[in-house]
């Protein structure tokens, strides 16, 4: 089991997407979601630049990798069971709007679909064909606890991600996460604009 950790420079619900039951990182970290397989964590830390507040030594999210799934079975899942991770941007609830099944795979070359992302993002998007998901995670946005002192090097501000690094941390962030209480989405996204009014009961899956 490998822990990869890593700094969430815009927490806008998108990626990761804690919503609809499951967590998955879809359209960003191609480099993670290359390696990682079933079984590993992901962890993602806040940015300083958060709009929220300074989210830095936060833990934005972590999910336990359940399933790996390239991008065209993901896309074909989520049409049959998880209609909710398809974008809809003009749908009112928001959480529609941030789905992360961006790519239409009936089609080759697959079309982007109307999205949060768009053609400027393909290449990046599609650099690594893999879906990461989980059933076992938590998602806290801008309500991340803090980091203890001893777990503080798994935030960075830097780009990419660390794994060889954490390999000390692993059992020690895994007794750390498993003490803050039921899991699945505990907070509103650090950079989404959401309507007045939405609480983290509105952000709870279903």
């Amino acid at each position: 089991m490998r822990l990869f950790s890593y700094c969430v420079k815009t927490d806008d619900g998108a990626a990761p997407n804690p919503y609809w039951r499951y967590c998955t990182l879809v359209i960003c970290k191609p480099a993670i979601r290359r390696v990682a397989e079933v079984g590993d964590w992901v962890v993602g830390t806040g940015s300083r630049r958060a709009l929220a507040d300074d989210l830095s030594g936060r833990v934005i999210y972590a999910m336990k990798v359940t399933t790996k799934v390239p991008m065209a079975a993901y896309d074909s899942f989520v049409r049959k069971y998880c209609p909710g991770k398809r974008p809809s941007v003009r749908h009112r609830d928001w959480r529609r709007q941030l789905g992360d099944a961006i790519y239409d795979y009936r089609h080759s070359p697959p079309r982007i679909r109307l999205s949060v992302h768009n053609e400027d993002n393909r290449r990046r998007d599609l650099s690594d064909e893999y879906t990461l998901i989980s059933e076992h995670f938590w998602y806290f946005g801008r309500s991340g606890p803090k980091l203890p002192p001893s777990l503080l090097s798994l935030a960075q501000q830097h780009r990419g991600h660390r794994s060889h690094l954490n390999d000390t941390l692993r059992v020690p962030f895994l007794n750390w996460i498993f003490r803050q209480g039921r899991r699945g989405v505990r907070g509103l996204p650090a950079n989404a604009r959401v309507p007045c009014g939405d609480s983290t009961e509105g952000c709870a899956t279903s």
